[in-house]
């Protein structure tokens, strides 16, 4: 399906300006595993450089509760079983990404989940003047995940129903991964380290200075 890109909504007028001077923008793609701690950890980050925490979730409950056009196209699609197609869910991010907090910098939290979503990506950003991101893979292993994951203690969650999902989340991500690597913009960060240590890590590889 073809990239859909719609200008921005009413949310453009957010008047919370980033930090980071416009020959330093930072926009950043967090990937990992279920469990691999990337949601925490983009929060922080994003919280420390004052940019925006993106997240395919967030934008569709947020467009659904708000009845936005795309929201209520989505929630047909939800309603009847069916996932939301990516041509829709680039769409939000095509407006997310335009709105005046995003224009400083950025982090995407579990997206693109994989190579198709990630050339569409490419292709928003063009559309947008905006340049590729730096993507961070968070490297977990297999038996730390699934000991996580147990103990939040999600509904209906048992060891061999997380291992499946973590096979298939190897499946669809390794070619975006090796997509990345080929860019030369991936860098990858050991997620079983403590929180802290995690973020020390992807400020150092990103050679940005630790809040004191």
């Amino acid at each position: 399906m073809g990239l859909i890109f719609l200008g921005a909504s009413e949310a453009q007028k957010r008047t919370q300006a980033p930090i980071l001077a416009q020959g330093n923008i930072m926009r950043l793609i967090f990937l990992g595993p279920p469990g691999a701690g990337k949601g925490t950890q983009a929060a922080i980050l994003a919280q420390e450089l004052n940019i925006p925490h993106i997240s395919t979730g967030d934008l569709l409950r947020s467009a659904i509760a708000q009845k936005t056009a795309l929201g209520i196209l989505a929630q047909a699609y939800l309603e009847s079983g069916e996932l939301v197609p990516d041509a829709l869910i680039m769409a939000m991010m095509g407006e997310r990404l335009a709105e005046f907090d995003a224009l400083g910098g950025w982090i995407l939290d579990g997206f693109p989940r994989n190579l198709s979503q990630a050339q569409a990506l490419d292709r928003l950003l063009q559309i947008l003047g905006q340049s590729h991101p730096q993507a961070v893979n968070f490297n977990v292993a297999t038996e730390s995940l699934i000991a996580r994951m147990l103990q939040q203690g999600r509904k209906d969650d048992n060891e061999n129903l997380i291992r499946r999902r973590l096979e298939v989340y190897q499946e669809k991500t390794t070619p975006l991964i090796n997509f990345y690597k080929q860019r030369r913009c991936l860098i990858d960060i050991d997620g079983n380290l403590t929180p802290e240590a995690v973020n020390q890590s992807i400020r150092a590889k990103l050679s940005l200075a630790v809040p004191v």
